[in-house]
């Protein structure tokens, strides 16, 4: 790859109409539902909008494919539970719009690499299979069949099944997933990696080590009912906007929020609810009673400072601020993480995090006086070296205070992605541990393969080292969701075959292999009918609830196939006459997803009478040992406080950290518009906020077009050309851009200890004049 890299910009992109206001202070309101409107109104028309907004998230509807955030009982669910997120994804997904075999005809590979990805993804729907052969130059029409058998054709070609990779996004259905990695290990490999490897795998880890179960020890109800919710890391008014009104229902109750976060993003400081007079004619609902503007990648540090304070507070309080009998009953490791906290040098925290003591005291008196706490947090936590045991020191604060397992209180991971959680449920894991392989080889007669698989970081790796041959993604967009885009680029292109199981045109299908497949699938607003009639699918939020999820709309193509459909038709195909496959009647669960359900029941732990439980409206939650009874399946068989090294990043003179962000009118690689209506940036996306000390000290002003320089540990220097200047709130220091087109500065291999997760939060960089502007 040699020493320099640079992210060509894309040249239809035009930024130079960059519109600066005033950043909002209120999150929602009037515009969240004109813009919801609007939206619908523009892909799917005034009537269809209606009738499918009006379906998401009722028990008889379909379930949201953007964030994991629960919903409520069905009792006590507005007609209109969505929020202006996922009214935009709907409307992504059920566009009238098509990108039909015309369409691959008129745009050569050449000339799509040149588009941008909100132009990629407003073409539409695509309409039919389609097939890029090696050395062609536009992608034809393939029949399925053909299509299934290129697939079996390449992986019967591979001199071991480690040599594909098997990706999956969020979005995919418990009963898809659950079919993906019963296809991948008769396959013969643990090559499952997926998106929780890229945003909520350090939780995963560091949950599991310290509370047993890697998942959130809350439910909706809790939040509702907390005395006292930090919110680290997490941006609840562009990627969970559903939470502010749990949030809002929390400050009727007496509750009180604290923010921690290096931007004062609108969605932690005021909520005007969309669906309430309150909301939309006066000054709505104040969030933020206390907000900790902190420097990235000092979370550790202020959560071992509040450690350090609850202790001192107990001591002058006469014992009355820790939970004594939970931590003598219930954890074990506290002698030692109380002389951890309590050497804790104020210097370093105050460096770590810049925050001034007496303001983290006054946030650990908020916690002592509380007598319910929950923690919640997101991205902003999980994406930084130390990530795994940041998580670990939050959950020790929690453990002082005795904050599981009772009404109000527990650790809430936010998830990002509709059901990414419950991807991992049905075992899309690279390590699924062996009981779960057990159960699986039980059910299915086979040997399913126990050697670890690679996850994202290790699968590009493998890729750039020519040790894979074979790439198949479930769904999401792999080329611009992963780091250090140049060379993911270029190892995609190496490969033999690249499939995409997808519903809309992205940079991975321009990106690919020698040989590509697209398969388009089925979204969720649509029925699926199969040879038993009408099928649902069933999901898992972020709280551990599982529910049906049934779409409504006709197909947006007669040549459409379901996820289920069309993983079990390459099943069939790949893997006839292979010796050591389970035995599996791929057609018979294609044609009734109960015969899949009934499997999970005998495999996954947590969902025996599946089939009656998700006929209950609001299904059913799954169980969680720290929360349901206050056991703990740790090494320890108690909640583990845990004494980490405390870890200050230090950045060298010149440079800045960087943050990579979703704007408002964005999730994930999706990009709905060039707008980010929150923090007042209008019609572009390459800009770079800084706060204005930087710009005096590098004589630059708002509008100004620069260079954006990393440098990573591997000694390469990655350069992404052609951004404006943004004069932003934040901690000195600290600078933050867009995502994906930021990935290309994430050096491959930079990620947190233990869990592998890229460190998108908290990358160096230098900002350099542009040389030459970028193309329009």
């Amino acid at each position: 790859m040699g020493d320099d890299t640079t992210a060509r910009a894309e040249q239809n992109i035009d930024d130079s109409k960059l519109r600066v206001t005033r950043p909002k202070t209120h999150a929602t309101g009037w515009p969240a539902i004109g813009n919801s409107l609007l939206t619908g109104e523009e892909e799917m028309g005034a009537v269809r909008t209606m009738r499918t907004l009006l379906d998401i998230n009722q028990a008889s509807g379909f379930d949201c494919m953007s964030c994991a955030w629960p919903d409520p009982d069905p009792k006590r669910r507005s007609p209109a539970e969505f929020c202006e997120s996922g009214a935009k994804a709907v409307a992504e997904e059920a566009t009238k719009r098509r990108a039909t075999p015309a369409f691959f005809a008129a745009h050569s590979i050449a000339e799509l690499e040149t588009w941008d990805d909100y132009a990629l993804g407003k073409q539409g729907r695509i309409t039919e299979p389609m097939l890029l052969e090696a050395g062609d130059d536009h992608y034809r029409p393939v029949s399925w069949d053909r299509a299934f058998a290129i697939v079996a054709e390449e992986l019967g070609a591979l001199d071991s099944p480690d040599e594909a990779v098997f990706y999956t996004s969020g979005r995919a259905s418990n009963e898809s997933a659950f079919v993906y990695q019963l296809f991948a290990r008769s396959f013969g490999t643990n090559n499952l990696p997926d998106c929780s490897n890229m945003c909520h795998e350090s939780t995963s880890v560091g949950l599991a080590q310290v509370m047993g179960v890697g998942k959130a020890s809350v439910s909706i109800e809790d939040i509702e009912h907390a005395d006292l919710i930090l919110i680290a890391g997490q941006n609840p008014g562009t990627n969970a906007p559903r939470m502010l009104t749990r949030l809002e229902n929390a400050k009727k109750h007496g509750g009180r929020i604290v923010a921690i976060n290096p931007l004062r993003e609108a969605g932690l400081l005021h909520f005007d609810n969309p669906q309430s007079v309150k909301g939309l004619v006066f000054r709505g609902t104040q969030l933020a009673d206390e907000f900790l503007q902190i420097r990235l990648a000092g979370d550790q540090a202020l959560f071992q400072a509040l450690g350090k304070v609850l202790i001192e507070l107990d001591g002058q309080r006469g014992g009355a601020v820790l939970d004594h009998d939970f931590i003598a009953r219930s954890t074990s490791g506290f002698e030692a993480y109380r002389d951890h906290v309590a050497a804790l040098d104020w210097a370093d925290v105050e460096r770590a995090t810049g925050l001034p003591e007496q303001q983290i005291r006054k946030v650990a008196g908020m916690i002592a006086d509380a007598k319910s706490v929950i923690i919640a947090w997101a991205m902003g936590i999980t994406q930084h070296e130390n990530a795994v045991a940041t998580i670990r020191d939050m959950a020790s604060v929690a453990w002082l205070t005795g904050n599981v397992g009772r009404p109000g209180a527990g650790l809430l991971p936010v998830r990002g992605h509709s059901n990414v959680q419950g991807d991992r449920t049905m075992g899309i894991w690279e390590q699924m541990p062996d009981a779960f392989q057990d159960r699986l080889s039980e059910e299915f007669g086979f040997d399913s393969p126990r050697e670890h698989g690679y996850d994202v970081v290790k699968a590009l790796q493998a890729m750039r080292e020519g040790r894979v041959k074979v790439f198949m993604g479930l769904g999401g967009n792999f080329t611009r969701a992963t780091p250090d885009t140049a060379s993911t680029e270029d190892s995609m292109r190496a490969l033999a075959l690249t499939v995409q199981i997808s519903t809309k045109p992205n940079r991975s299908h321009v990106v690919h292999g020698r040989r590509a497949l697209i398969l388009p699938c089925l979204g969720r607003t649509e029925v699926d009918v199969q040879a038993s009639g009408a099928q649902r699918v069933s999901v898992e939020d972020t709280v551990l609830n599982v529910h049906a999820s049934h779409g409504h709309l006709p197909p947006a193509s007669p040549h459409l196939r379901s996820e289920v459909a069309i993983l079990c038709g390459i099943a069939e195909a790949v893997l006839a006459g292979r010796p050591n496959t389970a035995r599996v009647d791929w057609s018979a669960l294609k044609d009734d997803y109960r015969r899949i359900r009934t499997h999970i029941e005998h495999v996954v732990d947590g969902f025996g009478a599946y089939e009656e439980k998700l006929d209950v409206p609001g299904g059913f939650v799954l169980p969680h040992p720290p929360r349901d009874t206050r056991t703990f399946p740790t090494k320890t068989g108690r909640a583990m406080f845990t004494v980490n090294p405390l870890e200050v990043v230090e950045v060298p003179e010149g440079q800045l950290l960087l943050q990579t962000i979703r704007s408002h009118d964005q999730f994930n690689t999706t990009i709905y518009g060039k707008d980010d209506r929150y923090r007042g940036i209008h019609d572009a996306r390459r800009v770079i906020m800084l706060n204005r000390k930087e710009l005096v000290a590098r004589d630059l002003h708002e509008g100004d077009l620069v260079d954006l320089v990393s440098i990573g540990f591997d000694g390469v220097e990655r350069r992404a050309e052609g951004w404006r200047v943004v004069p932003y709130r934040m901690p000195s220091g600290n600078a933050a851009a867009y995502y994906p087109e930021t990935n290309v500065l994430m050096p491959l291999g930079h990620s947190a200890k233990e869990s592998n997760t890229p460190v998108a939060k908290a990358i160096p960089i230098r900002i350099e004049r542009a040389a030459v502007p970028v193309p329009a």
